[in-house]
């Protein structure tokens, strides 16, 4: 079946150009055995003859002790600029925000979890059973309810997108206390699971049901299959059964067509704002119904069909790998681009009172922090309305001596 990729349409969708290279392609991960564009190189179950160029054996090697990870002193003053919280993660994913200022951050390829304190060194709480990492899969999302006894100054329990040997699925981990293993209940399994497109974001909204993003698993078609779990947005309670008022009743998916989302945003009108991959052309962020279908594999950007919904915003792919999404304070959009190497600051207008939930209307994007840090992975709001930025340099890319690294921007509305 013939897949559909149109230019962006200027009244219906944004294209940046900024920062192109013609003739180069900074991403290694177009393996001739693997998808396009992917965010990490593939990892079939038996290791390729050639592998990736770019990867070594002590990219994913752990640090042999948890000294390796610090944490510098906190600023006595907030400051305009980029500051390094902490430093020496491998491969962080997840990243959690909780009321009284903290963080969890997860590690995809360790399993291990941490809590962050500014100003203090990380705390590892636990290490995660039964991850099998391998390319893009792993130890991915992390997510923690409202009513979580974090938020009141406890250790709590905490939501898992994790791969397995036989899929990828959700967990609810209870972390080791005295030294104890933890406990886990599986709250969601069955999502389909490759070395490419594990999707992985997930996020508690304001209904207080479970967001949970899936990736095609390298087979595109399963994007447009409702029966399957594959290339989907799903919404769940938190024990994992449909969430009531999805579309079918007795169906986990809210939207489907979509090839791999790593980024979910509310924002104040209670809009589900979404990053998604692209293939070869264009990378999107897509503002999500439910029930709507984005078009994947049939269409990768704007296609102007009417049974497809077309991005809100898309760009050409050596602009973004688009992963972490968050709604800033100032209602802006703010997505971190991992082959991009960038911060995309998308202005959003409130939305008229009365009107469709599904009219937007968006200014012109701005690209943040370009090459400053290397990829960027995760970005999220925390409660004082600062942004909380996660690097991902040490399994790909050029890490610096302090990668990888969590970023605070305390002012995002000055960044520049």
């Amino acid at each position: 079946m013939r897949r559909r990729v149109r230019p962006a349409i200027a009244m219906t969708a944004v294209v940046l150009l900024a920062g192109c290279s013609a003739g180069t392609d900074p991403d290694p991960g177009r393996l001739p055995s693997a998808p396009a564009h992917s965010s990490e190189p593939a990892a079939p179950p038996t290791p390729p003859s050639d592998p990736e160029p770019s990867i070594t054996s002590a990219s994913v090697v752990p640090p042999s002790s948890d000294e390796a990870i610090s944490t510098p002193p906190a600023p006595s003053a907030p400051d305009p600029d980029p500051q390094t919280v902490a430093t020496g993660f491998q491969v962080p994913w997840g990243l959690v925000p909780l009321v009284d200022g903290s963080l969890l951050i997860g590690e995809r390829d360790t399993a291990r979890v941490f809590r962050v304190v500014p100003g203090s060194d990380p705390e590892l709480l636990t290490t995660v059973p039964g991850v099998q990492p391998g390319g893009e899969g792993g130890l991915l999302g992390l997510a923690v309810p409202a009513d979580s006894p974090w938020h009141g100054g406890a250790t709590g329990s905490f939501y898992a997108y994790a791969t397995t040997a036989d899929d990828n699925r959700v967990l609810l981990v209870d972390p080791a206390q005295n030294g104890g293993e933890p406990s886990m209940e599986v709250v969601l399994d069955g999502i389909p699971k490759a070395g490419n497109h594990n999707g992985g974001r997930i996020a508690f909204g304001p209904d207080g049901n479970l967001f949970v993003t899936t990736g095609d698993a390298s087979e595109g078609q399963s994007s447009q299959d409702p029966d399957s779990l594959a290339g989907k947005i799903l919404r769940v309670t938190p024990d994992g059964t449909p969430a009531p008022g999805n579309p079918n009743p007795e169906s986990p998916v809210w939207s489907m067509g979509h090839r791999n989302v790593q980024g979910l945003g509310w924002d104040a009108d209670g809009r589900l704002w979404a990053s998604e991959f692209g293939q070869n052309a264009l990378d999107e962020v897509n503002l999500i119904v439910p029930g709507g279908n984005y078009g994947w594999p049939e269409v990768e950007g704007p296609g102007g069909e009417p049974e497809f919904i077309d991005p809100v915003v898309s760009w050409p792919t050596e602009n973004a790998s688009p992963s972490g999404l968050a709604v800033g304070p100032d209602g802006d959009l703010y997505v971190a681009a991992l082959r991009g190497e960038s911060l995309w600051r998308v202005p959003v207008e409130p939305q008229t009172p009365g009107t469709d939930p599904a009219s937007v209307s968006v200014g012109e994007p701005e690209r943040l922090l370009e090459g400053e840090f290397g990829r960027l992975r995760s970005v999220v709001a925390g409660a004082g309305g600062e942004l909380w930025v996660l690097t991902s340099n040490t399994f790909r890319g050029e890490p610096a001596p302090d990668d990888d690294r969590l970023l605070l921007l305390a002012d995002p509305a000055e960044l520049r």
